[in-house]
């Protein structure tokens, strides 16, 4: 898998999960546990990871959607 998305707003990464998913393209939020250490204040990023195959169409999405990447 490789990271497609890095961000502190979930928000954001909600959006770019449903835009991926419409687009049949399978996607893994990491770090989202870390929330627990650092006590829900959004300091550390969490990131999106996708197949190695899907991340050109994935950037492509989140291009067309104007999300910026964050890496």
């Amino acid at each position: 898998m490789k990271e497609l998305l890095r961000s502190t707003d979930p928000t954001i990464l909600a959006f770019a999960s449903a835009l991926l998913e419409g687009e049949d393209i399978d996607c893994f939020q990491m770090d989202v546990n870390m929330s627990i250490l650092e006590g829900g204040i959004g300091i550390f990023p969490r990131r999106l990871m996708v197949r190695t195959t899907d991340l050109t169409r994935a950037e492509r999405v989140m291009r067309d959607n104007e999300i910026p990447l964050g890496r």
